[in-house]
C-alpha cells in the first residue's frame, strides 16, 4: 500500500476511536476510556475536591468514560488508610461528584477492588491482619511493621463475596454508569487466580478452575447486584511476569471463564504491583521516586539499595500488550475488548481500532494531557500528548495532593 493509502487507512480507524459506541447497553460518546489509576486524592478515604477536579478535567477533555480507581469494597480492603472504600462516609461526596462529572457528557465507571494480603493498612476494622488465599510474608506491609498475612477461611471468602455484592448495589445507587472489577495486578482476586500466591488445597486452590471459583462467584454476585443492563468490565492479567505466577496460556483460560460468566468487557493488562510492577509501567524505573516516598530514613536507604533489583527494566515501546490482547480477543465469544498498555500515539490508537478492539484505556497520556481526546480530534496529523514515559507520576500517589505529572507543574 502506498503512503497516501496507508494514511487514509490510519485516518479511517482513528476516526472510529472518536465516534460514539456502545459498551454493553451503555452509550459512550467515543471509544477512549480513562484507565483506573490510584490517584491518592481521597484524604482519610473520602473523595474530595482534588479527586473531583482531577476527573473533571479529564471528562471535559473529551473521554467517553472516566474510571474512578480503587473503590475498595470494605474498609479492610484498602492498601492504606488514605484509600477510598465504599462506606457511609463516602456515599454523599461520591454521589455529588458523579452527578457533577456527568454534566460534562462523559460516563463514569468505578473500579471495585480489594487488596487481599497486599496491604500496609494498620487501621484494620474487621481483621487482625490482612488475609489472602494463603499465609505469606507481606512485602508491602514490612515498611510499617506488618510482616505476615493469614489465609482466608471459607467464611472469610463468603464475606468477601458479599462485600462485592454490596459494593455493586452501592455503585448503582450513587450513580455510576458501569463497574470495573479488578482481577489483576496482584490484588485480592488475582491472588486467588495466581498459582504463586494461591497454595490452597481446598476447592479454592489447585487447578485453574478452582482458583477461578472465587472470582467467578464475585462476578455472579456483582451481576446480581447491578442487573443485566449495567455494564461490568473486568481488568484481567495476561501474566504475572514472575516465576511461578500466572502465564499467558492460563490467562486465556481465565478470559474464557469470565466471558462464559457474563462479563461485558475484558481489559487485558499484566504484571503485578507486588512482584513486577514495571511490567505494566514500561519506561523509566520508579525505584528512586518510590524510595523518596518511604516514611523513614532506613526504608529510604533500603529502597535505594534494593530498588534496581526490585524494579526490573522494561524499555518503553508502543502497544506492549497487543499480542496478548489479540489472543484473548480470538477466544472470547461475547465480551467486548478494551486495550491498555502503551497506546500513547495516534498511530497506535488507530492500530488498536484496526484490530477490531472495541475500546482503549489510557492512563499516563491523560495524566499528562487531560484534553487528549479534544486535542487529538483538533489536530490528528500532529498531536502527541507529550508523555515521556518517565513514570514520575506513578511515584507520586502517596505524595501530598496525590498523583501529578511533573511536566505540567
Amino acid at each position: 500500500m502506498n503512503q497516501s493509502g496507508s494514511h487514509q487507512l490510519t485516518s479511517q480507524h482513528l476516526q472510529r476511536a472518536f465516534e460514539p459506541a456502545r459498551l454493553g447497553s451503555l452509550e459512550l460518546r467515543n471509544r477512549v476510556i480513562k484507565a483506573a489509576t490510584y490517584e491518592g486524592k481521597s484524604p482519610g478515604g473520602i473523595p474530595g475536591k482534588e479527586l473531583y477536579e482531577f476527573h473533571r478535567e479529564i471528562c471535559q477533555g473529551g473521554v467517553g468514560m472516566t474510571t474512578i480507581g480503587y473503590c475498595t469494597t470494605e474498609a479492610d480492603g484498602r492498601i492504606s488508610e488514605e484509600m477510598m472504600f465504599l462506606g457511609d462516609e463516602a456515599r454523599e461526596p461520591l454521589k455529588q461528584m458523579i452527578t457533577e462529572l456527568k454534566h460534562t457528557g462523559a460516563r463514569i465507571s468505578g473500579q471495585m477492588t480489594h487488596c487481599g494480603h497486599f496491604s500496609k493498612n494498620r487501621n484494620l476494622q474487621r481483621l487482625k491482619r490482612p488475609k489472602g488465599p494463603s499465609p505469606q510474608f507481606n512485602n508491602l506491609g514490612m515498611a510499617v511493621g506488618m510482616f505476615w498475612t493469614d489465609a482466608m477461611t471459607e467464611r472469610d471468602i463468603d464475606t468477601l463475596v458479599q462485600s462485592y455484592h454490596d459494593a455493586g448495589v452501592y455503585m448503582k445507587e450513587v450513580g455510576f454508569d458501569a463497574a470495573e472489577i479488578h482481577f489483576s495486578h496482584g490484588y485480592g482476586l488475582s491472588q486467588f487466580i495466581s498459582p504463586k500466591t494461591n497454595r490452597r488445597n481446598d476447592r479454592y486452590g489447585g487447578s485453574l478452575e478452582n482458583r477461578m471459583r472465587l472470582p467467578l462467584r464475585v462476578l455472579e454476585a456483582v451481576r446480581k447486584a447491578v442487573g443485566d443492563d449495567f455494564p461490568i468490565l473486568g481488568k484481567m492479567g495476561l501474566t504475572d511476569a514472575v516465576k511461578g505466577g500466572l502465564s499467558e496460556d492460563e490467562a486465556v483460560g481465565v478470559a474464557k471463564m469470565l466471558d462464559a460468566g457474563g462479563i461485558d468487557a475484558l481489559i487485558t493488562s499484566g504484571g503485578t504491583s507486588s512482584y513486577n510492577v514495571m511490567h505494566m509501567f514500561r519506561g523509566d524505573s520508579i525505584a528512586e521516586g518510590i524510595a523518596d516516598m518511604q516514611p523513614n530514613a532506613l526504608m529510604r536507604w533500603l529502597f535505594r539499595q534494593m530498588g534496581p533489583k526490585i524494579f526490573k527494566q522494561y524499555p518503553y515501546k508502543e502497544l506492549y500488550f497487543l499480542d496478548g490482547c489479540r489472543r484473548v480477543r480470538d477466544v472470547v465469544k461475547n465480551a467486548q475488548m478494551v486495550y491498555i498498555g502503551g497506546c500513547h500515539t495516534l498511530e497506535s490508537l488507530a492500530q488498536v481500532m484496526a484490530e477490531g478492539i472495541d475500546f482503549v484505556q489510557l492512563g499516563r497520556p491523560l495524566i499528562r494531557d487531560p484534553a487528549f481526546v479534544n486535542n487529538a480530534m483538533a489536530a490528528p496529523d500532529t498531536y502527541h500528548s507529550g508523555c515521556t514515559e518517565c513514570n514520575r507520576c506513578v511515584t507520586t500517589i502517596e505524595a501530598p495532593g496525590g498523583i501529578v505529572c511533573h511536566l505540567r507543574q
